[in-house]
């Protein structure tokens, strides 16, 4: 009986019921397990499609979402002269959010948030992409309208491959992503090749990463609509040196030439005819195709050119002129053998300056083209329907 009174009364007199003790309420959206999952969901997209995305920060000062993307869709706190980016409220725990105002369409977003100003990826994410100056988060908002760019776990897909190799014409290890089609790593056969590049703020990962290339291919494929494949993806840039030119860029031109599309030929099961060869790009990357694509009729035999055009950067009729006087035998034989040239860019792009003068060099020399005119601006909206439009044409 005593021993039974004196637990009783212990228990009685505690601060805290021990038999019905509870965890103290969170003080902060940080998680204190190293190992334990996150707290919050760093993106949600409601039924509207309007998408809200979070940062645990308890200490920050400020936070705002950034997009190189979402200013196209979400001109407030995006536009010329305004704030750098949305700005994010704050909860009681530290946690920052923000819900866009208007409809974000089916798409893939780059994204980041700008912490008390250093911009930072989300860190809760899964897939990245690097591009020149650094590393952005992607998100896939879903719907119809997106779907020829998503994930399909109903077809067979396609193998991306880092691939690294040595280019002797610029003395370093250089890297490229190649995608070869469902089917060829359990089959002999040879497949027709398209050399895809990127633009100026991008890097060898932007079209398999951002531009989802691989997944539109599988989808065109696995629809018949596409010849199965190989798309090589380079790196666009190459090492600063004194006097380089991004844009008219010959160490790019003699890497491709003489490096990657050797190396290609000798590790990959590839058709080494013209008839089997495209070059593809977008800006940056389609004034590298006008360069070294377009030029090279011996090699290539379909051409594509995106939200590009002679004269960026420098516009005016000489360009064009000292163009053609440097190119003028290949222009000729391109009117006489090139099978395909796609030439698309939106009503919007700060570039479309440049499309009369190309269109005019076109028709000068007879070269047929394919022009494919959109709305929309400099973006990868654009381009990834562009690709989906340009590579059913080929090889056919």
């Amino acid at each position: 009986m005593a021993l039974r009174y004196l637990l009783f009364a212990f228990l009685a007199a505690a601060p805290v019921p021990l038999l019905a003790q509870q965890a103290a309420p969170p003080k902060s959206c940080a998680s204190q397990n190293p190992f334990a999952g996150p707290t919050y969901k760093s993106l949600e997209v409601d039924a509207d499609q309007r998408v809200t995305f979070r940062l645990c920060a308890p200490e920050a000062k400020e936070v705002r979402l950034t997009s190189p993307d979402l200013y196209n869709i979400v001109p407030q706190g995006f536009g010329p002269g305004q704030a750098n980016g949305l700005a994010m409220a704050r909860d009681e725990l530290g946690l920052w959010s923000v819900t866009t105002p208007v409809r974000v369409p089916a798409d893939t977003y780059r994204y980041d948030f700008m912490v008390d100003g250093v911009r930072l990826p989300d860190p809760q994410v899964s897939t990245y992409v690097h591009d020149r100056a650094g590393v952005h988060s992607l998100t896939e908002v879903p719907g119809p309208e997106g779907a020829f760019q998503a994930y399909d776990p109903k077809i067979a897909h396609g193998v991306v491959s880092e691939v690294d190799y040595w280019s002797s014409s610029l003395g370093v290890m250089r890297r490229a992503f190649v995608y070869t089609p469902p089917g060829y790593t359990k089959g002999t056969g040879k497949y027709p090749v398209l050399y895809l590049v990127h633009g100026a703020g991008d890097s060898e990962e932007a079209w398999s990463r951002t531009g989802h290339a691989n997944l539109i291919l599988d989808n065109l494929i696995a629809a018949g609509k596409a010849k199965p494949m190989i798309v090589v993806m380079p790196n666009g840039h190459t090492p600063d040196r004194p006097g380089a030119d991004i844009l008219n860029n010959q160490d790019f031109g003699n890497d491709l030439l003489k490096d990657l599309l050797p190396y290609v030929e000798g590790h990959f099961r590839t058709i080494d005819t013209p008839d089997a060869r495209a070059m593809a790009g977008l800006s940056m990357g389609g004034v590298h195709t006008f360069n070294y694509g377009l030029t090279h009729p011996e090699l290539f035999h379909a051409i594509g050119i995106f939200s590009s055009g002679l004269g960026i950067g420098a516009p005016g009729n000489d360009v064009i002129a000292k163009y053609e006087a440097a190119n003028d035998a290949a222009l000729k034989r391109d009117a006489k053998d090139l099978k395909l040239v796609y030439y698309a860019i939106g009503a919007d792009d700060p570039f479309a300056g440049v499309l009369p003068a190309t269109r005019a060099m076109f028709d000068k020399y007879g070269i047929k083209y394919r022009f494919r005119p959109s709305e929309g601006g400099h973006t990868w909206i654009n381009w990834r329907r562009y690709l989906n439009d340009f590579a059913p044409l080929l090889f056919r």
